[in-house]
């Protein structure tokens, strides 16, 4: 059976934590910071895992991850 193959988007985007959880970062926090608050800016550096919903996608495209 051949290799299968990353997403690469997705590998950039996603870790899978030793768990098996998936782990991403909260999106906003690239550009208009002017107008969001302090601490608004400051939850959104933290990290967060991907809702049960999606975690069956993002496994099958990363394979080895």
């Amino acid at each position: 059976m051949p290799k299968l193959k990353t997403r690469k988007a997705v590998a950039k985007r996603f870790k899978i934590t030793k768990k098996g959880k998936v782990k991403r970062m909260k999106a906003g926090k690239s550009h208009i910071l002017t107008k969001k608050s302090r601490s608004r800016k400051r939850h959104l550096r933290k990290s967060t895992l991907v809702s049960k919903s999606f975690l069956r996608k993002i496994k099958r495209q990363l394979p080895y991850g």
